[in-house]
């Protein structure tokens, strides 16, 4: 638990004054209700004497008010503080988020981080607002009434102070099973927020398998079991809270009797009765809130364990301390990228074994072969996605590792294999990454991918929303408006990784029409499995399980008669059919 609560460190360190404040206050706040107690004796005692009870009452009415204001900004204050660090936290733990590795991701659902980022998160804040200022108040609010009591007859003070020692085995008993068990309910939340997100991401596969009563089944499971395990907790919870309650009643009894029997052989007065009374009562709150601050404790801790785990990860692939300055003399990138004895493995199956390939700058690249032969892995080393296991790829003589990655992905537009579009505008999403692009610009991007026509038919043009992953666009669109969001960054190195799969013939044509001016000058690397999409490549290389089996151009490798004359031979074939 110390642990985990020393992540929150930086966050009270920067609100230290404002909690200082709200500290001042809520002192102030608990002395003013201190002290009334001691004026309603004094009214009593003096009830004849008519001078005296309407001052003591003025008193009253004055530490009345005095309490409110203080609770007021007290409130105000802490709870306030809590709403920032809250706000700083989400804000630290998305950008922790966005920093960390691909593999991170593989590994953990995306349920679970929401859960973290909204349910624990939430639950922190409780327990650094409310759970704070409650802790101290009844902490100061005991000790307060105590002192007084103590200082009026100590023996009646004893027998209001008896049930503490079992209200402090109760919480540490409860206390713990408490957090076991919000802990599990936490993680039971991970998985129903895990489920909801793959259902919801996956609703189209799931109709197209008839699979809806079957999902609906496994999610009433799940809800099921959280349900039950939440009740387990109530459960818990409400033997503690009535115990508490009883140990507070038999003291308020015991109190009332030894003090009536005081008030009778007139070793106390009936106000120094009504006194210990009123601090009884004032007591109440601090052992029942005890109850509740140590359940927000146990609750906050548990959640903040499970932040602190996703920020303990660290990325895999981060900038060097020092990083090399990109670009040559004039501050100009080429785009001279080789690869030497470069090896990847996953987790211990190698995907790519001993590439030695250099790929002068402004020229293109284009990479074939069966499907996990490597393709993706190898043009995921340029921008950086990932390093490799052994060897070194470098930019313009520079290996990439001593590059500062956000420099370098600036220089790169990249389409992956897998297009991925956000719910906003086709002119929001073309123009990312690019802040201040032009409506031209993004147009002229549109025109170069061979989607402008496409835009053009939508009712809203530029402004039609695509929806989430880009849900009413065909496969093609999304392919394509990929692609016009890497060319609209102007990147020296451009990278389509299987990116006109899903156009057709005629469309292909046209885009790498549109494609020949914009490739000139630069460095490409383009992945297919067409031959009519790579033959016009300065250089073709062949991938057969992470090796290099084929390099030439179109020509040579034709005449070579390997795997690319046999594609080649093969996809000249379905043409002819296609034709007749």
């Amino acid at each position: 638990m110390w642990e985990s609560l020393g992540t929150m460190r930086k966050y009270l360190w920067r609100y230290r004054w404002g909690m200082a404040l709200g500290g001042l206050c809520l002192i102030c706040k608990d002395l003013a209700q201190a002290v009334q107690p001691l004026m309603i004796r004094g009214a009593v005692d003096n009830f004849r004497n008519g001078n005296a009870f309407v001052r003591y009452a003025l008193f009253l009415v004055g530490l009345a008010i005095l309490k409110g204001f203080f609770q007021y900004w007290m409130r105000v204050i802490i709870i306030g503080i809590s709403r920032d660090t809250e706000f700083d936290l989400r804000n630290d733990l998305f950008a922790h988020l966005i920093k960390l590795s691909p593999d991170f991701y593989a590994r953990t659902r995306t349920g679970d981080i929401m859960a973290r980022a909204t349910n624990d998160l939430n639950a922190v804040r409780m327990m650094l607002g409310p759970g704070v200022m409650y802790w101290f108040e009844t902490s100061l609010t005991f000790a307060l009434a105590i002192a007084i009591m103590m200082r009026v007859d100590w023996r009646m003070a004893l027998f209001a102070i008896l049930p503490a020692p079992a209200v402090s085995f109760a919480v540490i008993f409860f206390g713990r099973i408490i957090h076991h068990r919000f802990e599990t309910i936490q993680g039971m939340f991970a998985d129903i927020s895990s489920r909801v997100q793959e259902n919801l991401a996956g609703v189209r596969m799931i109709r197209a398998f008839t699979q809806e009563k079957a999902e609906m089944r496994r999610f009433e499971e799940l809800n099921k079991a959280y349900i039950a395990q939440n009740i387990k907790l109530v459960r818990m919870q409400g033997i503690f809270q009535p115990l508490l309650e009883a140990l507070i009643g038999m003291t308020f009894l015991v109190v009332l009797w030894f003090g009536g029997r005081q008030v009778l052989a007139g070793k106390i007065s009936v106000g120094s009765l009504i006194m210990f009374n009123t601090y009884m009562g004032m007591l109440v709150w601090p052992m029942i809130a005890l109850g509740w601050v140590v359940n927000l404790t146990q609750r906050g801790s548990a959640s903040l364990k499970r932040i602190n785990e996703i920020l303990r990860e660290q990325p895999l692939i981060a900038a060097p301390p020092d990083p090399v300055p990109l670009g040559d003399v004039r501050g100009d990138v080429r785009g001279e990228i080789e690869f030497r004895r470069v090896k990847v493995d996953y987790d211990g199956t190698p995907a790519l074994r001993q590439i030695d390939l250099r790929i002068p700058a402004g020229t293109t690249l284009a990479v074939v072969g069966h499907t996990g032969s490597g393709k993706s892995t190898l043009v995921s080393l340029v921008p950086r996605l990932l390093d490799p296991t052994a060897g070194e790829v470098l930019l313009d003589g520079h290996d990439l590792r001593r590059l500062d990655p956000a420099e370098l992905r600036r220089q790169i537009g990249f389409v992956p294999q897998e297009t991925f579009l956000f719910s906003a505008t086709l002119a929001e999403n073309i123009a990312f990454g690019v802040e201040k692009a032009t409506p031209e610009q993004i147009r002229r991007a549109a025109e170069m991918a061979g989607l402008a026509g496409d835009i053009e038919g939508f009712p809203k043009g530029y402004e039609t929303m695509v929806g989430e992953r880009g849900i009413t666009l065909s496969g093609g669109q999304k392919q394509r408006t990929a692609i016009a969001r890497a060319l609209i960054r102007d990147p020296k190195i451009l990278i389509l990784d299987d990116a006109l799969s899903s156009v057709d013939t005629l469309t292909e044509e046209r885009i790498l029409t549109h494609l020949a001016g914009v490739m000139r000058g630069r460095t490409v690397i383009l992945i297919s499995h067409r031959v009519s999409t790579v033959q016009q490549a300065d250089c073709i290389v062949v991938l057969e399980r992470g090796k290099i089996v084929e390099r030439g151009t179109h020509a040579e490798l034709v005449e070579a008669g390997g795997y690319y004359a046999a594609l080649s031979q093969k996809q000249m074939l379905e043409e002819e059919l296609e034709a007749i």
